[in-house]
């Protein structure tokens, strides 16, 4: 079975069309990534997925279970994680408050190994307002993965990062995928970090999927090329 999985996702604002029947799989360990141009329906499809964006027509399903009217705070408590384009940190917070808490409130009170592998032990117990914004990235990412969900869905998690700390994120996000068995769906702009890093990349335009498959397959599709890899690159 799978385990999570949107069918058919449409969603319309009137006469605009912002997704188009689109279909994804998301499996356990599998990290995949979605591109796509500017207006693509990328954020959409992540908030459709998510619970915070209605859909119009079609299925969101976790282990074969339609969850299309579920809330957000029900997909979160039953292992449907995301993060946000902008950080959601609390400023006035330590680090080590933020994530305890979290932890506290989704049932993962040891929070070490994420801790660890996102390189936060050094700024545990510095005010979020006080570290650097790659940081507060860290910070975001590991709030996202606390409480062991088993599936994240990232949007752009590499905003407003330099080229460096954007491959260095996606790898975490790699690695805790792997470590940690989550299916991972992670939007972001930066191409060649995605190729690099995911299992499978998805490609969306005009709020319709171009194609699906292993990176070094979807980098030569030809559709893909033609409308966002040929202005891309």
């Amino acid at each position: 079975m799978t385990l999570f999985e949107g069918r058919d996702v449409t969603v319309r604002y009137g006469a605009v069309k912002a997704l188009e029947g689109v279909d994804i799989t998301v499996e356990p360990g599998v990290v995949h990534g979605i591109i796509g141009p500017n207006g693509a329906g990328k954020s959409t499809f992540i908030d459709a997925l998510s619970g915070r964006r209605r859909i119009t027509r079609g299925q969101v399903l976790l282990r074969g279970e339609d969850i299309s009217r579920k809330s957000v705070v029900w997909r979160r408590h039953h292992g449907v994680s995301r993060s946000f384009q902008k950080t959601s940190v609390f400023q006035s917070m330590t680090v080590r408050e933020q994530l305890e808490m979290v932890g506290w409130r989704n049932g993962e009170e040891d929070v070490s190994e994420i801790v660890e592998v996102l390189e936060l032990g050094p700024v545990m117990d510095t005010v979020c307002s006080e570290i650097a914004y790659g940081t507060q990235r860290s910070v975001d990412l590991a709030m996202a993965l606390i409480g062991r969900p088993e599936v994240v869905l990232l949007d752009e998690p590499c905003a407003g990062l330099v080229a460096s700390e954007s491959i260095r994120t996606l790898e975490h996000i790699r690695r805790l995928s792997k470590e940690r068995n989550v299916a991972a769906l992670v939007v972001d702009h930066n191409v060649e970090g995605i190729f690099g890093t995911c299992d499978l990349v998805s490609v969306l335009n005009l709020g319709q999927m171009l194609t699906t498959g292993e990176p070094a397959q979807v980098r030569k599709d030809p559709a893909v090329v033609k409308a966002y890899l040929g202005s891309a690159a």
